[in-house]
């Protein structure tokens, strides 16, 4: 029986990956960490193939040689992209690099012969688009917000209008935007929509964004999934003002989170769910109402868990070991 080898696939300073593979190597398995924003500055890919040869696939890092076909089980944590070589004067050369370092590194981890977690890159990339887990929620009997999606000024104020200014926006993919002024990163979660923003809706035309009635909310849902197994937490945002619209602006000190009990009907449609968009693993946002409605926001297939883990005391870092020991 081969032992076990998980290579996890992250940047620095990440204590999601520093839990589980502290607790991956106490279950004696070894556990090689790689960020591919080292590449190709502070690593190597050495890849060899021919007929009858078989493969030779090599990383080359500074701590560590990790022959690729050792490896029993690819866990996509946070990795970082590639970045130019800082010899690289002309930009336009050091971005086609960048593009090509990407290629071959997406090109690799697809010809891996084991299990990855959340699911290869092209599969756990394609199930993070938002327009499409609604469509499959809504398809699945999952009760969802009405949404407009937009760059349309007046669909985007008839919308407002119909739900009496009642509506809320967020970000369409990536919540973050780096690099703004000062350096600085800005962060765009889930907003009211203002009587000054309708002044500015014709700036629509430049980005589109997602626009949804306001759902009412007795508590919030933390649905995290690993392989079968699920970890449903109860977020009591409404107990603080701060986390009242968007839980992610944390207030842990007011708003308790405990361990809730899934209804079956939910818990088996959020397993199909991830079997439809093909995750071994990810956090299914639900919103309560207080009528009992269960509302589907999205699927996170890259989420954080530990804080639920820590305030609740499910044990959602050893079922990810669980997973990533299990023969594929």
């Amino acid at each position: 029986m081969r032992s076990s080898h998980v290579l996890v696939l992250t940047g620095e300073d990440d204590p999601h990956a520093e839990r589980v593979s502290g607790l991956l190597a106490r279950r004696g398995a070894r556990v090689s960490v790689f960020d591919p924003g080292d590449f190709p500055v502070h690593a190597k890919v050495d890849l060899g193939y021919g007929a009858g040869l078989g493969t030779r696939r090599i990383l080359r890092g500074d701590k560590e040689t990790i022959d690729l076909d050792t490896v029993t089980a690819v866990w996509w944590r946070r990795p970082t992209p590639p970045r130019p070589h800082p010899e690289i004067a002309d930009p336009a050369v050091a971005a086609h690099t960048v593009q090509e370092c990407k290629s071959l590194l997406g090109d690799l981890w697809e010809q891996l012969p084991c299990r990855q977690v959340p699911a290869r890159e092209s599969v756990f990339r394609r199930s993070g688009q938002k327009a499409s887990q609604l469509a499959l929620a809504a398809e699945l009997g999952f009760a969802i917000p009405e949404t407009l999606i937009s760059t349309d000024a007046e669909s985007f104020l008839d919308f407002h209008d119909r739900h009496d200014g009642r509506v809320i926006t967020k970000a369409f993919h990536v919540p973050l935007i780096e690099g703004v002024a000062g350096g600085l990163t800005a962060t765009r979660l889930t907003e009211p929509v203002s009587p000054r923003d309708l002044a500015y809706a014709d700036g629509l035309r430049f980005c589109p964004v997602i626009v949804q009635e306001m759902v009412p909310k007795r508590v919030e849902l933390r649905v995290t999934i690993v392989g079968r197994r699920i970890f449903a937490a109860e977020i009591h945002s409404q107990a603080s003002n701060r986390s009242s619209l968007d839980w992610r602006y944390y207030d842990t000190r007011t708003t308790p989170h405990r361990p809730h009990r899934l209804q079956e009907e939910i818990a088996d449609r959020c397993l199909e769910l991830m079997d439809r968009l093909g995750l071994l693993y990810g956090a299914v946002d639900l919103i309560v109402t207080p009528d009992d409605r269960h509302v589907f926001l999205e699927v996170n297939p890259n989420a954080q868990w530990l804080w639920v883990e820590n305030m609740t005391g499910l044990p959602i870092s050893e079922a990810l070991c669980d997973l990533l020991l299990e023969p594929a």
